[in-house]
């Protein structure tokens, strides 16, 4: 569905994509990850054909996207990271204007439109005004208005940004109904519960490569180990002491701040040693993709992020 090669997008002299190379398969679900600036927005503009490559191929639906850009659009669906709706007019009506805009016949429109706001939820909210939505529902309506034209591609940048867990949950159920309806998924987010929910596949990009490519599982396992102890530092000797203890254990240790990271595939390791680092309010629990995502990309903010 999307095939990347050395694709590259520069600003002057800001690379704000440098030579990635990734492929997305039919009714796949695939994200991307990285800091603020790491080029993933970027990636989806091109695929969106709304940025021109400065290098490097493109194939999206099979197509160039720059000689065939409108036949592209007719089969993908963006939802982008801040709200396009129109303020003026209903829910229904946002809707009902999109499908002119696809040339979808008023008939055909007034039934998938029917049919999106029952996907939505938003039967209730028909004759609403874009402004007297709540945030969740105006992220739902974006979603609806993205699928009016049936796309076979689903494009989403932050989709959840700024919701409250219920509507986020509520999101990601409907995301992962229209992947089961063979709809493809691409996906940038910052919510590493929601890459490791919606995507069977994702790459982690920081100044504007890929870093990393793989499933989530298999992700944390390679990088991380599938248990980590965090202990609180609570004195100059922290460290020092809880690198004794671990020494000769097949675990990763690494410091952050006022915490120290254990890291181990087996929790054997782990357990066994609680009660020495007691006294360092240790916390045992699963690895997580945040876990790899901060160990690639580093825990320290950049500047500009």
């Amino acid at each position: 569905m999307v095939d990347a090669d050395g694709l590259k997008k520069h600003f002057g002299a800001i690379r704000a994509v440098d030579g990635v190379s990734f492929d997305v398969r039919e009714g796949g679900s695939f994200g991307f990850l990285g800091p603020n600036g790491a080029g993933k927005t970027t990636v989806m503009r091109m695929i969106c054909c709304m940025a021109r490559p400065t290098a490097g191929k493109l194939r999206v639906l099979g197509l160039d996207p720059i000689r065939r850009a409108k036949d592209i659009k007719k089969d993908i669906g963006v939802v982008p990271q801040k709200s396009s709706l129109d303020d003026d007019l209903t829910v229904m009506q946002n809707l009902m204007i999109f499908a002119r805009y696809h040339g979808i016949p008023k008939k055909e429109a007034v039934v998938r439109a029917e049919e999106l706001l029952h996907f939505a939820k938003l039967e209730d909210r028909r004759n609403e005004r874009v402004p007297h939505l709540s945030g969740g529902m105006q992220r739902r309506l974006l979603i609806a208005r993205a699928l009016i034209n049936k796309p076979r591609i689903l494009i989403l940048d932050e989709p959840t940004t700024g919701l409250d867990p219920q509507v986020r949950h509520l999101i990601w159920q409907r995301l992962r109904k229209l992947r089961r309806q063979g709809i493809t998924l691409l996906i940038t987010t910052h919510y590493m519960e929601e890459a490791e929910n919606l995507c069977e596949e994702i790459v982690i990009m920081n100044r504007g490569k890929i870093i990393v490519r793989g499933a989530p599982p298999a992700m944390i396992s390679e990088h991380i180990g599938r248990f980590t102890l965090e202990i609180n530092v609570n004195g100059n000797d922290t460290e020092s002491a809880v690198r004794r203890i671990f020494d000769g254990k097949p675990c990763r240790i690494e410091r952050f701040g006022d915490r120290i990271y254990v890291h181990s595939d087996e929790s054997e390791p782990l357990t066994e040693s609680l009660r020495e680092v007691a006294d360092f309010e240790p916390i045992m629990r699963p690895s997580t993709l945040e876990d790899v995502f901060l160990k690639l990309t580093g825990r320290e903010l950049s500047i500009g992020a």
